[in-house]
């Protein structure tokens, strides 16, 4: 049996506590991957509050101490924050019980004018669609088209083959497709999404 020596098992350990090698995230990365976090939020959730609150309570987590990347690029590492972010709220949601809220407690909505009225309405349903989705497609669909990550990060993300992310991002593709056919056009067989089934 070999004698134990620390500094041989991990060479690449340095004296500060740090990983040689190993790259720490920038907390401006949050800043610049902003906008895509807030559609991978709102992809996960279907609502364009609980997007916000789920980016707010994300960068609060993420910020709250230095993180390592641990091979990762920022956004990978941002995404996989996020979900796990949205996963735990969403257990600690199931356990709560439900209140139910009286008209004296509901604020009116507040409108944001964006200009574009028929852009915010097709962005609106479509994240709708997407958040209707069976869970292992809609993780699949947000980070390959949503968050931009390729399949390989993508995988390593939802800890699963690459194969398996190409399967589930089609059949999410397809379902999503489906969902936003007008109805007048989904009995004309106009919607070639439809005949993928």
């Amino acid at each position: 049996m070999m004698p134990h020596h620390p500094a041989r098992l991990n060479p690449a350990r340095r004296g500060d506590g740090n990983v040689r090698g190993m790259a720490r995230l920038d907390p401006q990365a949050l800043v610049t991957h902003l906008d895509r976090l807030y559609r991978v939020a709102w992809a996960l959730c279907g609502s364009r509050e609980e997007a916000e609150d789920l980016v707010q309570e994300t960068a609060a987590r993420v910020l709250a101490k230095p993180r390592q990347l641990h091979g990762q690029d920022e956004l990978a590492y941002l995404v996989r924050a996020l979900r796990n972010t949205f996963l735990l709220a969403r257990r600690t949601r199931s356990r709560r019980p439900q209140e139910v809220a009286t008209l004296d407690q509901v604020e009116p909505v507040q409108r944001h004018g964006t200009g574009l009225p028929e852009v915010a309405l097709e962005a609106r349903e479509l994240f709708a669609a997407i958040a209707t989705l069976p869970d292992d497609f809609r993780h699949a669909l947000v980070a390959v088209d949503v968050a931009g990550l390729s399949y390989r990060e993508a995988a390593e993300l939802l800890d699963t083959r690459e194969a398996t992310v190409a399967s589930r991002l089609f059949r999410a593709r397809e379902r999503v497709a489906s969902a936003l056919v007008p109805p007048a056009d989904a009995g004309e067989g106009n919607a070639p999404a439809r005949s993928l089934r």
